[in-house]
């Protein structure tokens, strides 16, 4: 067999707008807070090297792996930070692939390989996802940002 790749996709940990958009006020909020406090209080010092933290894990996390998505082979497999294990979705077992959304609500924390009520979800960022169901009736909700692109790939892949 071939060892074709279709699709690949990388998402980082770091880069979604929202948690960002968090983190970069929370460090605001720390270097106000040391402007305005006192000469006389001396843990004021502290506010300014915590905002600083705060904008230097901020940088680190937009280069922080969360998962690779790779659709090769008759298969999505998926690989995760250092010490999660590989899963690899064999399509022969697949009987629906279709786009959906990830969840109805705003906020969503990252998850790799999470069992919950009959599904397993795979998420870092993004409001769309792929939702494979395999014969068993188990569901595949996999968060992606290119998902048209990544259900073009899964569906090329079941053909052959």
């Amino acid at each position: 067999m071939s060892e074709k790749t279709v699709f690949v996709e990388k998402q980082y940990l770091g880069r979604e707008f929202i948690p960002i958009t968090i983190r970069l006020v929370l460090a605001m909020f720390c270097f106000a807070a040391y402007f305005f406090t006192d000469e006389r209080e001396r843990n004021g010092d502290l506010f300014p090297i915590i905002g600083f933290a705060i904008i230097i894990i901020s940088i680190i996390m937009g280069f922080l792996l969360h998962f690779k998505t790779i659709v090769e082979n008759k298969s999505v497999i998926l690989d995760g930070l250092w010490t999660t294990r590989r899963v690899k979705i064999d399509l022969n077992s697949i009987v629906k692939a279709e786009k959906g959304t990830y969840s109805r609500y705003l906020f969503n924390n990252p998850v790799y390989n999470l069992h919950t009520k009959g599904t397993i979800r795979f998420f870092t960022a993004g409001n769309d996802a792929i939702h494979l169901t395999d014969r068993d009736g188990l569901l595949y909700i996999i968060g992606s940002r290119q998902a048209n692109e990544f259900l073009r790939a899964v569906r090329e892949e079941m053909k052959r």
